[in-house]
């Protein structure tokens, strides 16, 4: 039995380059489906059975966070390897929160997706060998969090993490409302609620925080 692949990037040359590594391989790994942004991943994820997604952190629409939360809900049994050009220790704790059993920077990706497919497949966990000090500074740590993206988002919810995606990529609180089949007044309460609990009041500057956290690409 295959095992069925879905890679979503918004970039077309990264996900032509995986899909040639992942083809030429020998381990019976098939490409079923391919995804420009996190909510055509979901709407793929819908018609084809998938056994490991591969998802970009920063893609447009709907980031491989909120991507990763939204599949582990739909489909537990799912796999998810998440790819980044971030190695920050609250990105990599943020993708595990949401639900990875891999990380890897977009700069190992090519020499390890594969090794990475099978292992997570296999029911384990894999992380880029380049992250590793990154996991040992945590350990070292004893678990104690290091100031940066989970520090401040992890008071938002799902919700108020995808309007602010939405507010980063230009979208107006009508065209927020349409494209997540919410009313017009729920968009202005997430709104609200993000810019108090973030004490952020200028939209110019949600933009820049959304940019610098990695919730949305610049």
């Amino acid at each position: 039995m295959s095992i069925r692949v879905l890679i979503a990037d918004d970039h077309p040359l990264v996900r032509d380059g995986l899909r040639f590594v992942i083809e030429r391989s020998d381990k019976g790994i098939e490409v079923v489906g391919e995804a420009s942004d996190g909510l055509e991943a979901l709407k793929v994820a819908e018609g084809n059975p998938v056994d490991v997604f591969i998802l970009d952190v920063t893609m447009p629409c709907l980031n491989g966070l909120e991507t990763a939360r939204e599949l582990i809900r739909k489909h537990p049994a799912c796999r998810i390897i998440m790819l980044s050009i971030h190695d920050s220790q609250a990105m990599i704790e943020e993708a595990i929160k949401a639900g990875a059993h891999g990380y890897l920077t977009k700069e190992a990706a090519g020499r390890i997706m594969v090794d990475a497919i099978c292992e997570v497949f296999a029911g384990g966990f894999y992380f880029s060998p380049d992250i590793t000090h990154v996991l040992v500074d945590k350990f070292r740590m004893g678990g104690r969090r290091k100031p940066g993206f989970s520090k401040r988002v992890a008071y938002l919810t799902s919700q108020e993490r995808i309007v602010l995606q939405r507010i980063a990529e230009g979208l107006t609180t009508k065209e927020i409302a349409a494209d997540l089949g919410r009313t017009v007044n729920t968009v202005q309460s997430h709104r609200k609620n993000l810019m108090a609990k973030l004490n952020i009041h200028k939209e110019t500057d949600l933009v820049r925080f959304a940019i610098k956290e990695g919730i949305a690409k610049p």
